[in-house]
């Protein structure tokens, strides 16, 4: 479980397929504090840790990972975004996070506003995956705020420290991203459904 919180940006080091499996070698400052088989969302794709250096650790994605996520597209260089698994106790600072992305989204729109940023995307809405003004959603790992939202797009506005401490100042019109979607609203639209 996670809070949609960033902790901080990791830069991948190496990328290694193996089968249908790929190893990403992830160099963070994190690293050192991790251990084997702890759970870390990387742009909100949630991991397990299979090896950990000082200043750098592995993670396996399997190939129904890659078909569902943007993690098939990363290059050695591109940051990530990470945040380790919620401690049982503390602050639930952004919103209730699985790191099971639901699907990816593609961004449509990226305009400054003033000093904040509203960032606006697009996904495919025959899934199934509502989202509604002022309910959450997770980008890339990312606990934010719809603040518009449509049959199959939504727009999030984007505090400074968020632009500077995330991915989000690297995203362009067409930037592929994962999305989760809001676990509550997904568990009612499903049962909407059935009646």
């Amino acid at each position: 479980m996670f809070t949609g919180i960033i902790e901080t940006l990791g830069v991948v080091k190496e990328l290694t397929m193996e089968g249908g499996n790929l190893h990403l070698n992830i160099r963070t400052p994190l690293a050192n504090q991790l251990k084997i088989d702890q759970s870390v969302a990387h742009n909100g794709v949630c991991l397990t840790v299979v090896s950990v250096a000082e200043e750098d650790y592995t993670v396996t994605a399997i190939d129904e990972t890659l078909q569902k996520t943007s993690l098939g597209f990363l290059k050695v260089g591109d940051m990530v975004n990470l945040e380790r698994a919620m401690i049982l106790g503390s602050r639930l600072d952004g919103h209730i996070v699985q790191g099971h992305v639901d699907q990816t989204g593609i961004c449509t729109g990226v305009d400054e506003k003033d000093g904040s940023w509203i960032f606006s995307f697009e996904y495919d809405a025959s899934l199934g995956n509502p989202t509604i003004e002022k309910g959450s959603i997770t980008i890339d790992g990312t606990s934010l705020t719809v603040v518009r939202s449509g049959t199959n797009s939504f727009s999030v506005a984007i505090i400074p420290y968020t632009h500077e401490h995330t991915r989000f100042n690297s995203y362009t019109v067409g930037s592929i991203v994962n999305l989760e979607f809001d676990v509550i609203g997904k568990y009612v639209a499903k049962l909407m459904s059935r009646s």
